[in-house]
């Protein structure tokens, strides 16, 4: 009996989710890949996805024959027939932004051009592609649990210390897992069922993060997770995953999407506890 690989892109994404930990170390590379970019591997030729992703075009057909197809351009022919309802991809939106803010510049401002044009494209993505129903379920974790433990170390470590300082001038009870002593993984163990863990996590994930993730897990604590990839080591345990596809900038990542989600939830926390019908107000430290 011949198997018959997936026609639609939601099958085919399902079947990379399921096979993912099996997968080599180069399988996986490329399984992110085309899970992050959708677009380009629609668009591009199988020798420029290669080019981008750094590994060989016969690994991506190799990959596509994995899968039960007869080589990658039945494959991309999945991502092409997508591309027909989706969205501008991020590199097309650099490029339109590029051009609404006058073109290439030179210098120290071109620098700052380009990671205002990169971010905002981030942004429109995040608005593009997000699940108004995973948001709303996020905001009901928080306004529910008990006590909010963050965790979120390396270039992660930003949110997590925004949302600390939010939420607890949201009154919310909140402890911040910092590795500050070595205690991270002692302190989560305290966390209960009425709990919530929230999770800010990208490659290359932070040893101590997982673990901590998955030992949470294991007793029953729900988790709200930020993180690059619905293959990321948190999809199988977070109740609600929100993925901020990173794309490489010439010297470092953007937190600008993760932040703005952080502090889009934090908001519809604070509508949830707000009783008059104006828009939610965070408080905010004043000086004597």
């Amino acid at each position: 009996m011949s198997y018959r690989p997936p026609e639609s892109y939601e099958e085919l994404i399902t079947l990379i989710h399921d096979r993912y930990d099996q997968m080599s170390k180069s399988y996986r590379q490329i399984a992110l890949f085309l899970t992050q970019n959708p677009n380009d591997v629609a668009m591009l030729s199988v020798n420029a996805i290669a080019a981008k992703c750094g590994i060989h075009a016969s690994g991506f057909v190799r990959y596509a024959q994995s899968l039960g197809y007869k080589g990658f351009r039945e494959l991309q022919a999945v991502f092409q027939r997508r591309l027909t309802t989706a969205a501008p991809g991020f590199e097309a939106r650099v490029k339109a932004l590029e051009a609404e803010l006058g073109g290439a510049r030179e210098g120290e401002v071109g620098f700052l051009a380009d990671l205002v044009a990169r971010d905002v494209a981030s942004l429109q993505e995040l608005l593009a592609s997000i699940d108004p129903g995973r948001l709303a379920r996020a905001a009901e974790l928080l306004d529910g649990a008990d006590t909010v433990y963050l965790i979120g170390q390396l270039r992660s470590a930003p949110v997590v210390e925004l949302l600390r300082y939010v939420l607890t001038m949201l009154g919310k009870r909140t402890v911040l897992l910092d590795a500050g002593g070595g205690l991270a993984t002692h302190m989560a163990r305290v966390a209960r069922p009425s709990d919530l863990l929230f999770v800010v996590s990208f490659r290359f994930y932070a040893t101590e993060v997982v673990n901590v993730a998955e030992e949470t897990a294991r007793r029953g604590v729900p988790i709200l997770a930020i993180t690059d990839s619905t293959l990321s080591p948190y999809a199988r345990l977070a109740e609600v995953l929100f993925a901020v596809p990173e794309h490489g900038y010439t010297f470092s990542r953007s937190l600008a999407a993760p932040m703005c989600l952080a502090q889009a939830l934090c908001v519809a926390l604070a509508a949830r506890g707000q009783a008059s019908g104006t828009a939610p107000r965070i408080p905010v430290v004043t000086g004597p």
